[in-house]
């Protein structure tokens, strides 16, 4: 049964995302929470204060980021036994790529209730701007400073079929995307920025033309940047022996999905003829 409001929160350890830009996205659950907890474990107390004062909550903070001492995990998972305590990110969701691992480890694993208090998260925001295939994603978080190591990860990555999600900041984004033109030169690439904002952004295109953009125009703040998953290349096989061996195991409707996955042939077109053979 859901907790009744006003009714005071069980000790525990709570999740809260917080706005990435627009305060009014913070859902009516995280005020109630932040008004409610007996600690706040945040990464900026100046950034934190500013929230709490705008939504009316006192509740005392506690610095944490991922430099934060043992002692300091200590003393908030002793609170977090008896009291409830919150656990917020500058902006967006904690743990996505900001401090809170090894507090929810431990927290778990000593018995301690953790509850999460969903809401804004950028790399899911940029997903639904920028138009790429979203049915499988993977977010890698902030690339390498480094270029060789930054290299190597995109070439990592390159293979998997699959959106790709980064966290990227305003200065490096140029050198990044000039990066993504060296080893995927074709790819559909979305850069997402002051995403909520008064002045959003999604601008598309390969990765050469967005770095051409963006070094005559250099974006300020944190951004999403995607890339669209691979294109199969073209097959030669025969559509017709492609799509009699897939209906063999699979309806028309899932054997024209596999051929069109496989061949980038039209999946409308495929679908007519597998019908076609199956009456046969």
């Amino acid at each position: 049964m859901e907790r009744a409001h006003g009714e005071p929160l069980g000790a525990g350890l709570y999740i809260v995302a917080t706005p990435i830009g627009n305060l009014g996205d913070i859902t009516l659950r995280a005020v109630d929470v932040l008004k409610r907890a007996a600690l706040i474990a945040c990464e900026d107390t100046r950034v934190t204060g500013k929230l709490l004062k705008a939504v009316g909550a006192d509740a005392r903070m506690q610095r944490y980021d991922d430099h934060a001492s043992e002692d300091t995990r200590r003393r908030i998972l002793d609170r977090a036994r008896a009291e409830p305590v919150a656990l917020v990110s500058d902006a967006g969701t904690p743990l996505v790529s900001d401090p809170g691992y090894r507090l929810v480890r431990e927290a778990r694993e000593e018995g301690i209730a953790v509850t999460t208090i969903p809401g804004p998260c950028a790399a899911i925001a940029g997903l639904t701007l920028a138009g790429l295939p979203n049915d499988r994603f993977l977010f890698a978080g902030f690339l390498p400073v480094k270029e060789k190591a930054r290299g190597e990860i995109l070439q990592e990555l390159g293979e998997v079929d699959a959106t790709l999600v980064f966290y990227e900041t305003g200065p490096r984004l140029v050198r990044s995307l000039e990066a993504m033109a060296g080893v995927w030169p074709k790819r559909e690439v979305a850069v997402a920025r002051e995403v909520t904002k008064l002045h959003e952004e999604c601008r598309t295109g390969i990765a050469a033309d967005l770095a051409a953009h963006y070094a005559a125009h250099p974006p300020k703040g944190e951004i999403v940047l995607l890339v669209g998953p691979p294109v199969a290349a073209p097959s030669t096989a025969d559509p017709d022996a492609l799509l009699a061996q897939a209906l063999e195991e699979m309806s028309p409707s899932k054997a024209a999905a596999a051929v069109a996955k496989a061949t980038g042939l039209d999946r409308k077109a495929l679908y007519a003829r597998a019908v076609e053979l199956k009456g046969r």
